[in-house]
């Protein structure tokens, strides 16, 4: 299914980009992929390899001085039933206990070395090393989910903008999360069973023993339908090479015989305003603390890393571990993990900035519309909607420029953001968490992901609704 839609993204993104002119320059589709994929390596892979070390090594501590062992303990009859084949004592139930608390406690990034030393050992129960195992799925649906306890990025978003009682969306997120993570499990285990998501045992081990099959000639030959769909492709391609290469009026004049001008034209007015908001919202360090409540659970997650790691060296040290040497055992693997998710990186977040660059986006925005519209979807969250799947900074920037809006509702901004409180960036978490063990086949993980996304959505505008409308 991935190969589908990574090659549906970059297709789709190429020919959006031929019609409304959006090849080269500094906004294009290839300047936006070679500049995502150096954002890739050089802003995500490379500082998250510092984390997982610092993490690793944490983990490292904790796991001599018996904490892993006890939360698994704490733990173990509700991890033995979402995860039967993890044995009870293995160290990938006490890794992914920790990455599940993290997100709770709304740690935001550092929980994600946690999560890949948890795919790291789920991978050493795994007969079929590059087929992820129901487990892997299922703890990856349970990231994606994002269920949380303290919203601490979107209430100090809703502070800075002057929203008034930010922290009337705790409890809204805490229910919009908990339905999405209870649809993630469901998804994940209802969709294992289906015969095309299935495990094949002993798959990989057939095609290495018999490398004279047919089948891989069989795999390579186009078939009549295979021929169909390469004409249609590039005399799609060829019409926009067409219009990149005539007189820029006979573009114009295709985008307004077809109303879409007009449509760009508010989504570029749109994504300014949106670049606008977001500078303002991330530097805005005028506005007080809100009340005794906000210093209250600022200090709660402030202190949550640092008491962990206080208790955690008190109870090492208590019991004569070495801790200097095992925290820089621990942390030996953390450069590794971060250079083998950069290729998954590259391919994923590229594919995704080709599809927004392209303006792909926006024209399915404007397709959308009328369908939202029939089930009461508020038009005005259905960026942030399509964006959050897809990317953070993306549906980050929404969500400012939501916020910084005086013509729409209240209730509209409180939405906004338990939407983006109670969904994850999906094809990111994938993207990471598979390429950190170099999982090829992803199964049902993207479909169990994704309906996890709608149902918090629509979890968040039914509960915006019913408490702020």
């Amino acid at each position: 299914m991935l190969n589908y839609i990574w090659a549906s993204l970059i297709i789709i993104g190429l020919l959006v980009a031929g019609l409304l002119g959006r090849f080269t320059g500094d906004s294009g589709v290839i300047s936006s992929a070679l500049s995502m994929s150096k954002m890739a390596v050089m802003d995500i892979a490379l500082p998250l390899a510092g984390m997982m070390m610092f993490w690793l090594g944490i983990m490292r501590l904790m796991e001599k001085a018996g904490l892993l062992d006890f939360a698994a303990r704490a733990l173990s009859p509700i991890m033995r039933r979402l995860f039967p084949d993890v044995p009870r004592d293995h160290p990938a139930m006490s890794a992914m206990i920790m990455n599940l608390a993290a997100n709770m406690l709304g740690l935001g990034n550092n929980a994600t070395p946690l999560g890949l030393k948890a795919m790291t050992h789920l991978q050493e129960l795994n007969p079929n090393k590059d087929t992820a195992s129901n487990a892997m799925v299922t703890f990856l649906a349970m990231n994606t989910a994002a269920f949380t306890l303290i919203p601490m990025t979107v209430i100090n978003y809703l502070s800075a903008a002057g929203v008034k009682g930010a922290y009337q969306i705790i409890v809204p997120t805490i229910l919009a999360t908990a339905c999405t993570t209870l649809t993630a499990i469901f998804a994940a285990k209802a969709l294992q069973n289906l015969p095309a998501f299935r495990i094949q045992p002993g798959h990989a081990e057939t095609v290495t023993a018999a490398p004279d099959s047919v089948a891989p000639e069989e795999s390579t030959r186009m078939s009549r339908l295979g021929k169909v769909f390469l004409v249609i492709l590039l005399s799609l391609f060829a019409v926009g090479v067409v219009l990149e290469l005539a007189a820029p009026s006979l573009r114009q004049s295709v985008l307004e015989a077809t109303g879409l001008s007009q449509v760009i034209e508010a989504a570029d007015q749109r994504a300014a305003a949106a670049k606008d908001a977001l500078k303002v919202g991330a530097g805005d360090e005028t506005n007080p603390a809100a009340g005794l409540i906000r210093r209250l659970m600022d200090g709660a997650s402030g202190v949550a890393i640092p008491l962990l790691m206080i208790i955690t060296l008190g109870i090492a040290l208590a019991r004569r571990v070495k801790v200097y040497e095992e925290f820089v055992e621990g942390a030996k693997e953390g450069f590794a993990v971060a250079t083998r998710i950069m290729p998954f990186l590259v391919a994923m977040l590229a594919a995704l900035a080709i599809f927004r660059s392209s303006g792909a986006l926006l024209l399915l925005e404007y397709v959308l519309t009328p369908l939202l519209n029939l089930v009461a979807f508020p038009v005005e969250l259905l960026p942030m909607a399509l964006m959050r799947p897809l990317s953070g900074s993306g549906s980050l920037g929404i969500l400012n420029e939501l916020l910084a809006r005086t013509d729409i509702l209240e209730y509209l901004k409180y939405t906004a953001a338990i939407m983006f409180g109670s969904t994850e960036t999906t094809f990111y978490v994938l993207a990471v968490y598979f390429g950190s063990i170099s999982i090829r086949k992803t199964r049902h993980a993207l479909a169990a992901g994704l309906t996890a996304d709608f149902v918090g959505l629509m979890m968040s505008v039914i509960i915006g609704r019913l408490m702020f409308a």
